[in-house]
């Protein structure tokens, strides 16, 4: 039969996954999963070596992948016109702003074309930002990256006397780092490696014992050692017993501390070392309480201390001497102000920065010694804001202690990335970068706007819009609508050269600021969490909803698109509302909700039960997840297209759940396709290298006006 012009092509046939159920029993509930058989009992062994998955895994996924293939076979022009797009707005060569550290400015640099950069430095002449010699070549990444088929640098760090360059480098995605020191006189790597380490470490500054975290054979860290920088014993200095806390550890931008961080989303505790003695073991400076947040800024002789201590949601700063830094000896500072949710606090020798988000934008602030006992410190501070709808300011730091010059980047949906240094003596600000956009970008051609969702409870939801000026709000124009929500973390209005491909298409790119993340302060957060996530899931139909009616887009002219937490906002908007959308693009979704909860072997299970509820010991919260986990709640409903990415060494959204998700959509619901990809190179991150990654975002965006299309069909 010749199908006339108005019919779409025949898709092939699906795989069709096997069907081995097995019963589970929890607190007294039962349920069948017919798919557990995808993940891999030595899925441990996987992430370190992908190469013993084992075979009938592998043939199921590289079956997907060929089905994922042939069904978008007709947008791989397009996806080619998308990446040569992206690539051709960002600069074939490019620079950072150097970072200056004593005799040496530091910095990254891309050669032409490469993937990855170099690590560079310059002498600096005395006195300036500007350099005063040849550059050296500290660390060439692409050297490093063409070695394997995955290559990515957690950190690299020089040590205090400039002559060691450490870094932390992982091969295969899985986020197990190796850390190498490198001496910068002979260029050779002069210590044994560090192996089976998180990727953080910190070296002390007599630039003589490197710190560093250890990820055990369940993904987490555990544990923290110290051992002499160019080789020696390892010495435990801290055993993480609570499977649930993370660890992190760093050096106070004084240098007079070493700073171990152990704790939750909702509790930690800060442990110190004085860096005059780092094999000193490391004491607590404020005991554990639960429930309450703290950080420490080490500030003169005194610590400031970020903190939502005595129910300060959106956080407060107090200071406390540094001889003594428990909570006795707190007093406040800054005080709690709702509304007003401060970030993060940046120090130098005579000024203090702080960062804080109101009406979902950000604003940084900045004070002088002086004005420091004044009393009223936020009258007394300097502000820095921004004139636009939806920006953010990113709060760099001071860049060096005994120098007044503070680094952030301004930026919006319509304005490239602004690097500044700002004098906080004179308030005046350099610019320093603006990013280029070489193949020419007009800011006045497009519109930002910030729009108010009303939710289901009357919250009042934000929402970022990017469209071309002039768009014409018929209610008939396409639409990508972005969502994440989870953790506090917060999608900032920030400039995306990606984007602008779809908006140039006559797509309006649009960012739902649900609760779960932080845009309107901790509360947000708060609001969109535990026994409230389902806040986030109707707060991104509500936006849906509210964009229709105000005449931006209509139903099924939306792809939503969400990953890793915000997949398992794609996976359950779909079940939820799948009428509205014409397509979900969900990478490295977290949908498999129940299960994961429920294994106690896996990296994030333990440190996630604050996120989600505890679903092995509490039947509430097995009920709560059991009823929104979107792999347990596919109806027999018409569903839009539905793309699934995943990675085979990830370890954080493991490469099972949205191979299982999508085996389940196609036994359970109607409509689709359903396509499920699964990188078996790469991890959470996706493709590694400034270019290779653009190739994912060209696959979902070309996904996303296929199916636009064919709803349209």
């Amino acid at each position: 039969m010749t199908a006339d012009k108005h019919t779409a092509p025949a898709l092939p046939k699906a795989p069709v996954a096997r069907r081995n159920p097995v019963v589970l029993e929890q607190l007294g509930r039962t349920r069948t999963d017919s798919y557990a058989w995808m993940k891999d009992e030595n899925w441990q062994k996987v992430l370190r070596d992908p190469s013993v998955l084992r075979d009938d895994i592998r043939s199921h996924l590289k079956q997907e992948n060929a089905y994922t293939e042939a069904v978008l076979a007709g947008t791989v022009p397009l996806q080619e016109d998308l990446f040569k797009e992206m690539v051709g707005r960002i600069p074939p060569a490019e620079e950072s702003v150097p970072l200056p550290d004593g005799p040496w400015l530091y910095g990254l640099r891309f050669e032409k074309d490469a993937q990855y950069p170099l690590h560079v430095r310059r002498p600096r002449k005395a006195g300036a930002s500007e350099a005063d010699g040849p550059e050296e070549i500290l660390l060439d990444v692409n050297e490093l990256a063409a070695r394997h088929s995955f290559y990515s640098l957690a950190q690299a760090a020089h040590t205090e006397d400039h002559r060691y360059y450490v870094y932390a480098e992982d091969v295969q995605g899985s986020e197990v780092y190796r850390i190498q020191v490198k001496d910068l006189a002979t260029g050779e790597l002069c210590a044994p490696a560090v192996e089976s380490s998180t990727g953080s470490f910190t070296l002390s500054p007599d630039s003589q014992h490197l710190f560093w975290i250890y990820r055990d054979d369940n993904g987490r860290p555990s544990r923290i050692y110290r051992r002499p920088l160019l080789g020696g014993e390892d010495t435990l200095i801290f055993d993480e017993t609570d499977p649930g806390f993370f660890l992190s550890i760093g050096v106070s931008a004084s240098r007079k501390w070493i700073a171990i961080e152990r704790g939750d989303h909702d509790t930690n505790e800060t442990l110190l070392i004085p860096a005059s003695d780092p094999t000193a073991m490391p004491k607590v400076a404020a005991p554990l309480v639960r429930g309450e947040r703290y950080s420490l800024t080490h500030w003169q002789d005194r610590f400031i201390v970020l903190t939502n201590a005595g129910g300060a949601v959106d956080f407060k700063l107090m200071t406390a001497p540094e001889a003594t830094p428990d909570r006795a000896h707190w007093q406040e500072f800054l005080p709690h102000e709702e509304g007003h949710f401060l970030l993060g606090v940046s120090a130098g020798k005579d000024h203090l920065a702080w960062l804080e988000r109101r009406n979902g934008n950000t604003e940084i602030f900045t004070l002088s010694r002086e004005d420091a006992d004044r009393g009223d410190i936020r009258r007394h501070a300097r502000h820095i804001s921004m004139d636009e709808p939806a920006y953010t300011l990113s709060l760099l730091g001071v860049l060096e202690y005994d120098q007044p010059f503070l680094r952030y980047i301004y930026q919006s949906p319509t304005t490239p990335a602004h690097w500044y240094d700002y004098d906080m003596r004179t308030g005046e600000k350099n610019l320093r970068k603006v990013r280029e956009v070489p193949s020419g970008h007009d800011p006045a051609a497009y519109e930002t706007r910030r729009l108010f969702a009303r939710a289901d409870d009357g919250a009042m939801v934000p929402v970022t819009l990017l469209m071309k000026k002039g768009t014409k709000l018929d209610g008939q124009n396409p639409m990508l609508l972005y969502g994440y929500g989870s953790y506090g973390i917060s999608m900032e209005a920030s400039f995306s050269t990606t984007a602008l491909s779809l908006v140039d298409r006559g797509v309006i790119h649009a960012t739902a600021h649900v609760r779960g993340g932080s845009e309107k302060g901790w509360n947000w957060f708060l609001e969109g969490r535990a026994t409230k996530k389902t806040n986030s899931f109707t707060d991104f139909i509500s936006c849906a909803r509210h964009l229709i009616a105000e005449g931006y887009t209509a139903p099924r002219r939306i792809v939503a698109h969400g990953g890793s937490a915000g997949g398992l906002l794609m996976g359950a908007v779909a079940n939820m509302a799948p009428e509205l959308f014409a397509g979900i693009a969900a990478q490295v979704p977290f949908v498999d909700m129940l299960n994961t909860m429920s294994d106690v072997s896996l990296p994030l299970t333990p440190p996630e039960w604050p996120e989600w509820g505890n679903p092995l010991t509490d039947p509430e919260a097995y009920d709560l997840i059991a009823s929104y986990s979107p792999y347990d709640n596919i109806r027999p409903v018409s569903y839009p297209a539905i793309l699934a990415l995943g990675g085979l060494s990830d370890p954080r959204v493991t490469y099972w759940e949205p191979a299982k998700w999508i085996a389940r959509l196609r036994e359970e619901a109607r409509g689709g396709p359903f396509l499920c990809q699964i990188n078996m190179e790469a991890g959470h991150g996706g493709s590694s290298g400034r270019f290779a990654r653009l190739k994912e975002v060209a696959l979902v965006q070309a996904f996303a006006l296929w199916s636009l299309k064919q709803a349209e069909n």
